[in-house]
């Protein structure tokens, strides 16, 4: 059986929780800020968990984490 590459794309977005759970970082808080309100952006640092959905995709893209 072959190693398996890991998508080093997903591998800088994504980081695993000790439970298990997937982390991600939010969209939208790159560039064009100042339109955005101050509450906005606060809410945008902070992490999020990828959701229930998307996570078996996500597992697929970073077989050895």
């Amino acid at each position: 059986m072959p190693k398996l590459k890991t998508n080093r794309a997903a591998a800088k977005r994504f980081r695993f929780t000790a439970s298990g759970k997937i982390r991600r970082a939010r969209a939208f808080v790159n560039h064009i800020l100042t339109k955005k309100a101050s509450k906005r952006k606060r809410q945008l640092r902070h992490n999020q968990l990828v959701h229930p959905s998307d996570t078996c995709n996500a597992k697929s893209l970073l077989p050895y984490s």
